[in-house]
């Protein structure tokens, strides 16, 4: 199948083509002609997919070929859970809108709200933006959505873990309108927030999957290497830096505080690194990631922060310096490689913290992990065994703990009674006599009439 199979406006073809896209992904197959049919969709795909082109495409074919609803409110709204992921949306937005009458604009949080108002007065039609920060614009009535024609939730199951509901629900009620369409992509069809929000949202929408939730990529080779402690991860790291060849990594961190430090230890190790944590302001943040897009930084250590979203395709390997506490976050790491088409490398070291997500990040790929080792710095770790249970000493504790509390409740005993009232004759019922130790430390209650 190719692009021109789609029946794509001439002027839109031509910049496809320009821009060498022949032939379309999986995901742009089956989204693309049910977007242009005019269905809300709700859509999942492996990370790395395309699912970009799989509604910039559609949108801009129904803006060129339908009249607006409005000519102030803008027709297209595109949102997305970071900062990060709305500008990697937004320059490969304005690859297509760079040679049309389509007005685009970015509206992140953390950056200058005055600007930003200005920008809005101008009426765009399309805006690429973080749902908080556009719903403090929306709320003080610097832009309407009454004309809006196509909603857009790019990691929708990303921005309700974030927190966003309160802030989607409101874009959703200002656009609330019979001729609106709304596009729902996720990592997953099996997040229960999303389907429930997506009942809200969503008109009689078609469902696409491609692959199950957390399919494999078959361009990235895994690598999992056993670690002792901290410093045995840093020897295996200075190792596969100094003796592997790679264009650009990617190191992934458990904290902040982590990230600055291990890009310090590189850089004195006369390696090209830089540290990207969410510490740093928007403006710094964004100064880091051009430099590494552009190739002026061999190796990026961050946290979460850079696992979703961000298109680099010169990242040809990615080490998971500590494991995620959240098992499908792996994939969405490992995913910054192997993109395009091309080959990447995942690599993992596994401490004694990091055992316990491992073995979460083991269940969800359904497969038992072997590990790799390098000649001299092989780990006496070997893994931790689950805990058993021992039934006779957790009940002898219970014993323990309801012998030393037999004394209190000796005392509450003693001051018991028990009254039933009935209106009807008055009669009045008590208990004939304390309860003893032994009863109580029984449980027989018998006694109490």
């Amino acid at each position: 199948m190719q692009f021109s199979d789609f029946g794509l406006e001439r002027r839109l073809m031509s910049t496809v083509e320009h821009l060498g896209f022949t032939a379309p992904t999986e995901i742009q197959q089956q989204a693309i002609p049910a977007a242009m049919q005019g269905h809300d969709l709700i859509a999942s795909s492996k990370t790395g997919s395309g699912k970009t082109l799989a509604f910039i495409i559609p949108a801009l074919q129904r803006l060129t070929k339908n009249r607006a609803l409005s000519k102030r409110d803008p027709r297209v709204v595109i949102l997305t859970p970071t900062r990060e992921l709305a500008k990697q949306v937004f320059s490969q937005l304005r690859l297509f809108t760079s040679n049309t009458q389509f007005k685009a604009v970015l509206i992140l949080g953390g950056e200058n709200f005055n600007d930003q108002v200005k920008v809005l007065e101008k009426d765009p039609h399309f805006i690429v933006a973080t749902p908080g920060r556009l719903a403090d614009h929306l709320s003080q009535g610097h832009f309407y959505l009454s004309g809006l024609e196509l909603l857009i939730l790019d990691e929708a199951d990303r921005m309700l873990d974030l927190g966003f509901a309160k802030q989607l629900g409101q874009i959703n009620k200002a656009a609330d309108h019979r001729k609106r369409q709304t596009l729902l992509f996720s990592a997953t069809l099996e997040h229960a927030q999303v389907n429930d929000f997506a009942k809200e949202l969503l008109k009689k929408p078609k469902r696409i999957a491609i692959g199950g939730a957390f399919t494999e990529h078959q361009d990235i080779a895994k690598r999992f290497y056993l670690a002792d402690n901290l410093d045995h991860k840093e020897a295996l790291l200075a190792h596969v830096l100094k003796n592997e060849s790679y264009l650009q990594v990617i190191i992934f961190t458990a904290t902040r505080s982590d990230t600055e430090r291990l890009a310090n230890l590189l850089v004195a190790q006369e390696l090209n690194a830089v540290a990207l944590s969410g510490e740093l302001n928007q403006s710094q943040r964004n100064q880091i990631m051009e430099a590494f897009s552009k190739g002026h930084h061999k190796i990026l250590v961050t946290t979460d922060l850079a696992s979703r979203g961000l298109d680099l395709v010169n990242v040809s390997m990615v080490i998971n310096f500590d494991m995620p506490k959240h098992a499908e976050e792996f994939i969405h790491r490992i995913g910054r490689t192997g993109r395009a088409g091309s080959k990447g490398d995942a690599l993992a070291f596994v401490g004694p913290k990091d055992w316990l997500n491992f073995k979460n990040v083991e269940a969800l790929l359904e497969q038992t992990i072997s590990f790799a080792h390098i000649e001299g710095l092989k780990a006496k770790f070997k893994g931790l065994k689950p805990k058993k249970v021992n039934t006779k000493t957790t009940n002898a504790n219970v014993n323990k703990k309801v012998k030393s509390q037999a004394p209190k409740i000796r005392k509450a005993a003693k001051k018991v009674f028990l009254v039933a009232q009935d209106v009807g004759d008055m009669a009045i019922i008590k208990r004939k006599k304390p309860l003893s130790a032994q009863q109580i430390e029984d449980g027989n209650l018998d006694e109490v009439n």
